[in-house]
């Protein structure tokens, strides 16, 4: 009997401890069923960039249970990274280190000025560049990694397609597939360049997807495109010491304001930068001495012989992708992208941010500041929204240019131009005196209602630093700023972003904006 009931109790421990293994094991699973209901997750996020990044950890941070699927499919050339989005591999962190990289050649030739003993020759090299550029990038994937574990955010290396409103499947480098289902699911998948339609355009030309990691440097590089992608990375070419041309089928940075963009386009051709205007690519070969020849069509037709071809003519959201229709998704007939009302699309429990969204701002800031506010309104009970309006921006071109709010002509269109004031002023920085740089493309222009009190429209501004200068205003702007507000603030002298405080002359009086002295 004594053995009976030693065997017994041996068999009872035996299960219990096979019972305690199995829930352990288990234990996120159960808990998933527990708090996620009939579906695998509450938030299962498609795209791991900035904005998708940044509502999954808020909604984490709300005790909810997070999946994150992210996948870059190669690009033409082969071109794969990390988790983190365009931005973090092949976006604003690359481009601003490698515009840096170019100030900082500048400076050093300027350095001489100021009694600097410089040795001859200063020489640069790109392949210790890329290391370090993409060194950093890397370090920025590992930490991405951590946070997502730190937070219980599982992660899938997987590309999502839909199988219906509340089901993705994720599929695998390996061709494995996972099928996963959440109550909400957020679309943050961006865009990818968009590749134009000319003969060798594929097989020979490169996108801002390729140019960060390229393995030899660019050499003499013609830039298709003129938008704030191709403007960028001319400039920083150009200033790295590679020659640069920049092909423009009509008009340079639409959408921004004219005056400005004409100031951008001067600077950076007295720094050495080629434009091709009214021109488009017809063919790209491979010459026997390994150069590419473009040819182009236009006013005038003509060819030319470049190291490197790269191509910026836009990006294209990677909507179609998905398997919309499964899901019952609507997008945009010409854009391709998704149609939101405070970023829930036409599936009441499918959302999108960021460069998905039609109408939208293509801007990081933009797309984390949104995926935060909508982990907020769905799982937190706050009601903020998203304010799309007077967002800043810069582009990094080698006099930087940065704005906030309308333009000039946006501002004339919305409430004509009797109704507006326009006050301008170029100006003197004082670093630029000693090196004696050229001044005459520093200009800042502020937009304002024409009765008072002068609320102010928009502010733009060119000059170094200018991301820095503008992003205090657009916080002001944000808060009601007049032009009284500016009048009464004292400025810090000497810098740059005091020039707001002291401008007065409008384009209206037809007086010279251009300052006397440094103190005028």
């Amino acid at each position: 009997m004594f053995f009976i009931r030693s065997l017994s109790s041996k068999i009872f421990q035996k299960n219990r401890n096979v019972c305690n293994a199995l829930t352990n094991n288990n234990k996120r699973f159960l808990r998933k069923i527990s708090l996620c209901g009939q579906y695998d997750f509450d938030l299962l996020v498609i795209g791991g960039g900035s904005g998708g990044l940044a509502c999954a950890k808020e909604a984490s941070s709300f005790g909810k249970q997070v999946v994150v699927l992210d996948f870059v499919i190669p690009s033409e050339k082969g071109t794969t990274w990390g988790i983190g989005g365009t931005c973090v591999n092949v976006g604003c962190i690359p481009k601003k280190l490698m515009h840096q990289a170019s100030l900082l050649g500048e400076s050093i030739h300027e350095a001489r000025s100021y009694g600097w003993n410089i040795p001859e020759p200063v020489t640069f090299n790109w392949e210790s560049l890329v290391e370090a550029v993409q060194n950093h990038i890397k370090s920025v994937n590992w930490v991405t990694r951590v946070q997502l574990r730190d937070k219980k955010i599982e992660y899938v290396n997987g590309h999502g397609v839909f199988e219906d409103a509340h089901t993705v499947i994720a599929k695998m480098k390996n061709g494995k597939e996972r099928r996963i289902t959440a109550k909400d699911i957020l679309i943050a998948v961006g865009g990818r360049p968009r590749y134009p339609e000319f003969p060798g355009c594929k097989e020979y030309c490169i996108t801002s997807d390729d140019l960060f990691s390229l393995p030899t440097a660019p050499g003499n590089t013609l830039v298709i495109g003129a938008g704030y992608i191709g403007l960028e990375c001319a400039g920083f070419l150009k200033g790295l010491g590679y020659e640069a041309t920049v092909m423009v089928r009509s008009m340079l940075l639409r959408g921004f304001d004219r005056d400005m963009v004409n100031l951008v386009q001067a600077e950076m051709e007295d720094k050495g930068v080629k434009f091709l205007i009214g021109k488009i690519p017809s063919k790209v070969s491979k010459q026997p001495n390994g150069k590419l020849l473009v040819e182009w069509e236009g006013d005038e037709n003509g060819q030319g012989e470049f190291d490197t071809v790269l191509v910026a003519v836009g990006r294209k959201a990677l909507s179609e992708e998905l398997n919309p229709s499964a899901a019952g998704l609507e997008i945009h007939p010409e854009s391709g992208k998704f149609i939101t009302v405070a970023e829930q699309t036409n599936i009441p429990n499918i959302y999108a941010v960021g460069d998905v969204l039609h109408g939208r701002p293509e801007l990081t800031p933009v797309a984390i500041q949104a995926g935060k506010l909508l982990a907020g309104r769905l799982y937190n009970g706050i009601q903020d929204q998203m304010d799309y309006d007077n967002v800043a921006t810069t582009i990094f071109s080698p006099l930087e240019y940065g704005c906030v709010g309308l333009t000039e002509e946006e501002a004339i269109n919305r409430y004509t131009e009797d109704k507006i004031e326009v006050y301008h002023a170029y100006y003197k920085p004082t670093e630029f005196f000693i090196p004696q740089k050229n001044v005459k493309h520093c200009y800042l222009k502020v937009i304002t209602l024409l009765e008072a009190p002068q609320k102010v429209l928009g502010m733009h501004f060119i000059g170094p630093q200018a991301g820095e200068v503008i992003q205090g205003y657009a916080a002001a702007i944000k808060a009601g700023l007049t032009f009284q507000h500016l009048k009464d603030t004292v400025g810090i002298h000497p810098t740059i972003s005091e020039e707001f405080t002291r401008v007065g002359i409008t384009k209206r009086s037809g007086d010279d904006p251009t300052p006397q002295s440094c103190c005028s």
